[in-house]
């Protein structure tokens, strides 16, 4: 005997198998991938440091100074190129890396080198330098008769994106989101004509602190004096109309 078909139970069943069908399509319209050119915003990069990034490297900064064996000391020429040297170190470079004085050894301008290195020291005191910059290294200077003096530190160099990428039509894009070349020029120009190169990598240290001065304030305190510092007369301010 078959079994009995109520009315309506067939198209009940292929209502569920269409849900099921629309239910697995939208599934997997769900793990699609995007469509090639389609963006997030989370995936561009929006920061032109990020975008155009300056690379900041170090590479060595050299001179040398030969002396001849019966040389009593640097002259003036060699003196002027030390102190234009020693500028660019104090002004741009200093505080980055030892200045580092390598100094022939058992060659015959030995001693002139020695004595050439006592005027280096007194030009090197004049600038300011603290010993603490300054480090000497022997070398082996063979049998070369102007075995010279190498003086060396390390600099930092800042180098510039290139820029000029434009693969995109601005005017067709629709997306209004930052364009390759977004920034790029700011960029550039930064690592130009920035002074310290290092100052890119992070800040620079404090200075000490003015003992003296604290000093100073601290006994004021103490006695139950101002602590501000005093004015003359004509340093004093006026209130207008007195």
């Amino acid at each position: 005997m078959s079994a009995l078909r109520t009315p309506g139970s067939g198209l009940g069943s292929t209502a569920r198998r269409i849900s099921l069908s629309m239910l697995a399509v939208a599934a997997l319209a769900g793990c699609r991938l995007h469509e090639p050119g389609s963006h997030v915003a989370g995936w561009v990069l929006v920061d032109s440091a990020q975008r155009h990034p300056i690379l900041v490297s170090q590479q060595p900064s050299t001179m040398n100074i030969r002396v001849s064996s019966g040389a009593a000391g640097l002259s003036p020429g060699q003196a002027a190129q030390l102190s234009d040297f020693l500028a660019r170190y104090r002004n741009r470079d200093s505080g980055n890396s030892k200045l580092v004085i390598a100094v022939p050894t058992g060659s015959p301008n030995e001693g002139a080198s020695m004595r050439a290195v006592a005027h280096m020291r007194q030009i090197i005191n004049d600038f300011g330098f603290a010993e603490g910059d300054i480090a000497m290294q022997p070398y082996n200077g063979s049998r070369d008769a102007t075995a010279p003096i190498r003086l060396a530190y390390l600099r930092y160099i800042a180098e510039a994106p290139e820029c000029g990428h434009w693969p995109t039509n601005l005017g067709e894009d629709t997306r209004n989101l930052p364009y390759p070349n977004f920034g790029c020029a700011t960029q550039r120009n930064l690592a130009v004509q920035i002074a310290n190169p290092a100052d890119l990598l992070g800040p620079r240290t404090m200075a000490p602190a003015d003992s003296q001065r604290r000093i100073e304030v601290m006994d004021r305190y103490r006695d139950g004096r101002t602590t501000v510092s005093d004015k003359g007369g004509d340093e004093s301010a006026r209130v207008k109309g007195q």
